[in-house]
Order: structure tokens, then C-alpha cells, then sequence
């Protein structure tokens, strides 16, 4: 049986967010953080998913409550490690894993699906999801032969001159097919000056062993989006409004002014209702045709 899985990694602290509250239960329209990777990733068509919590455990199960399993990660080193936590759902089995980040809540449903064709089409033993910056600084780079194939990725801190000119980087989402990324997990060390276990290094592992690892690059690269700050998280709220409230107009509800229209994930509007400015629409909230809300 061929199965489709993901692993959410969701153990971090979030210091920068400096809350008393895990990370990734801080809202955005109606939804958390979570929730919101969650969703796209079940729109994608993946029916077993494993959170990998710790800090702050309790409130992340709190919210997610039975629709995923759970792996526990008391020490946090590495994003290796955080994977390594969840290789018992794993074993076994024959198939497919996407692994993300708690944290990303643009990242959509058609991403996900799209990167898992790919990565079957081409026989790839790991798809990096990667995109395109004008200034990509402090992130790691995907270096591709001539025909296209990722030979490796290369951290800030590594890349040579040259390497650094390229503007393709690692978004830290990935397809694997679940037997190549348990053989890669046995390989990877935490021989580097953090003494942590990455897993940007199964990629550089599978490759050297002569499997086949590919690229998908973002049409949209804000889809990538990380929650570290309040900041980022007003950052991808108003990605997030701008989208329910475009959906909302193309399904016949005029909003007159969308800068001071909140309107919050799953409620429905009917056709010709007119939303005035200044509107905050909230909760499991239904609204007919032909309304005036103001």
C-alpha cells in the first residue's frame, strides 16, 4: 500500500514572538498558524499527519486536538532530529512524506499537490520546494547541473562568491519517498558548530549515494513565508485577508473597502451582499443575499 504522509515540525520555542503562547497557535483570520499548514496539507490530499511538538506541547495538542499524531522532541537539535522523532510512523512503510514547518501559513494545498507529482514523475528520492529572491541573503542555495538536477545546497556561510550570485534558495519544504529519508536519517551527524542535526544534510547524503533529488521553484515565493515575529505574522495576515476577501468578490459580494475589511476564514457571504468599510466579520458567521453589512 502506498502511503501519503507529512510531517509538520512544530517544536520550536518561537522566542522572537515573545509569548507565553506556543508560536503556532497564534491567529490569522479565525485559524492558527497550525491549523492553517494543516489545511493544505489535507486539501492536498494527505490523510496521515504527524506534528512533532515540544515546547509548549499541550497547547499545540490542545488545538489540533485527534486530527494528527504526535511525536514529542524534549531536545531541540535540529531539524534532523525534530524528523527523527517521527520515524515510528514511518517504518515500515512505502511511499510518500512532505515535510514543513508549522510556521508557514501561506503555503497552499496546489503547492503541496503539485510538489508530490513531481516528485513521482521524475522518480526523485527528495523534491526541495524552493523560490526565487532578488536578495537572497542568509538563506541556503540550490546548486543545479545543466540539466536542471540539485547537486546540493549550499548554507550563507558555505557558498563560495559565485555560489552566492545565485538567487534560488532552499525554502525548507520537502518531498521525500519515505524509504530514502529513513536510509538518510541513519547517516546524518551533528558534526557542524551548532551541534545540531539538519535536515538540509539527508539531501547532500541521498545525492552522494546516487539518488536522484529535484527542485520545484514557487511561482509565488511569499508562500514560503516563516512566523518568527509579530511583525511577520501581521506580514502574512494581510497575505491571508487580501486572499478570503478576493475569494468573497469573485463570488459576487462587493466589498467597497478591502484596507478596513476583516473578514475571517470559512465565513459565508451569499451573492449582491453589499460589506461596507470598516467591517469585521468574525467566527462560524453566515450571511445571506442581498445584505447591506455596515
Amino acid at each position: 500500500m502506498e502511503h501519503l504522509m507529512a510531517i509538520i515540525l512544530a517544536a520550536g520555542e518561537g522566542k522572537r514572538m515573545k509569548s507565553k503562547n506556543s508560536k503556532v497557535v497564534h491567529n490569522i483570520c479565525g485559524k492558527s498558524l497550525i491549523e492553517w499548514v494543516y489545511d493544505a496539507v489535507s486539501g492536498a490530499g494527505i490523510d496521515e499527519t504527524i506534528v512533532v511538538v515540544g515546547h509548549r506541547a499541550d497547547q499545540v495538542k490542545e488545538c489540533m486536538g485527534d486530527r494528527v499524531k504526535y511525536a514529542f522532541q524534549s531536545q531541540q537539535l535540529g531539524t534532523g532530529h525534530a524528523v527523527m522523532q517521527a520515524e515510528e510512523y514511518l517504518r515500515g512503510k512505502e511511499g510518500y512524506v512532505f515535510v514543513l514547518y508549522g510556521d508557514t501559513p501561506l503555503i497552499t494545498a496546489k503547492t503541496i499537490s503539485e510538489c508530490i507529482s513531481l516528485h513521482k514523475k521524475n522518480g526523485n528520492a527528495v523534491t526541495v520546494v524552493t523560490a526565487e529572491f532578488d536578495d537572497p541573503t542568509g538563506y541556503g542555495r540550490i546548486v543545479r547541473d545543466e540539466h536542471g538536477n540539485v547537486i546540493k545546497i549550499v548554507e550563507q556561510r558555505d557558498a563560495s562568491d559565485e555560489e552566492k550570485k545565485i538567487k534560488e534558495i532552499n525554502s525548507g519544504l520537502y518531498c521525500f519517498t519515505i524509504s530514502s529519508l529513513l536510509e538518510s536519517l541513519k547517516k546524518l551527524t551533528n558534526d557542524n558548530d551548532q551541534g545540531e542535526f539538519y535536515i538540509t544534510d539527508t539531501i547532500g547524503i541521498l545525492i552522494k549515494e546516487g539518488f536522484k533529488a529535484g527542485a520545484m521553484k514557487l511561482e509565488n515565493p511569499a508562500e514560503i513565508l516563516g512566523i518568527n515575529d509579530r511583525v511577520q505574522l501581521y506580514q502574512a495576515s494581510e497575505h491571508i485577508r487580501r486572499r478570503i476577501l478576493e475569494e468573497h468578490m469573485k463570488s459576487g459580494v462587493t466589498i467597497i473597502d478591502p484596507a478596513t475589511t476583516y473578514i475571517d476564514e470559512g465565513v459565508k457571504i451569499g451573492i449582491d451582499t453589499v460589506v461596507y468599510p470598516g467591517t469585521i466579520i468574525e467566527g462560524n458567521t453566515v450571511i445571506g443575499e442581498d445584505c447591506i453589512i455596515g
